[in-house]
């Protein structure tokens, strides 16, 4: 009874996953609900105060990453620190926790990640940190940058 309530509950926590991902993301807000989620789940949080600096067409691409990259945090890192960094092109999700072994496939979270950010020119990286922990990085090239690297070579 006691995996059958489990499975009940996990089932629920992935269908609101799914509806809140189809919703119009806000930078701000996602910003908001991870300081509000991180602390509830005991990890510090070193997040930006204002999102004025990231272009309107990149903040709800960026919204996705930080929903993806704290909720990924929570769940799975056993953190007890997690940044986030914003730059007009790029998005950086950085905590301490145990990461994942190098090599280990992206999970649905990621890849979807990798297609939103491929839509507005951009690309994902996402892996065990330099320092330890994991590191999620989003960033949008420059559109002369995109184009080149569309060219065919020769």
């Amino acid at each position: 009874m006691t995996d059958v309530e489990q499975l009940g509950r996990q089932a629920l926590a992935e269908v609101r996953s799914t509806v809140s991902a189809n919703r119009v993301a806000s930078l701000g807000r996602e910003l908001a609900g991870a300081r509000e989620a991180l602390r509830a789940a005991g990890i510090e949080a070193d997040l930006p105060a204002a999102v004025d600096d990231v272009p309107p067409d990149r903040q709800q691409a960026f919204a996705h990453v930080v929903r993806e990259g704290v909720t990924n945090t929570i769940r799975h890192s056993g953190a007890g620190r997690c940044a986030v960094r914003l730059t007009p092109m790029s998005v950086e999700i950085v905590d301490d926790g145990v990461g994942s072994p190098p090599g280990t496939p992206a999970g649905h979270g990621i890849s979807g990640l990798t297609e939103r950010l491929a839509a507005v020119g951009g690309r994902v990286e996402a892996g065990p940190a330099p320092t330890g922990g994991y590191r999620l990085l989003a960033e949008v090239l420059p559109r002369t940058a995109a184009v080149r690297r569309r060219e065919p070579a020769g």
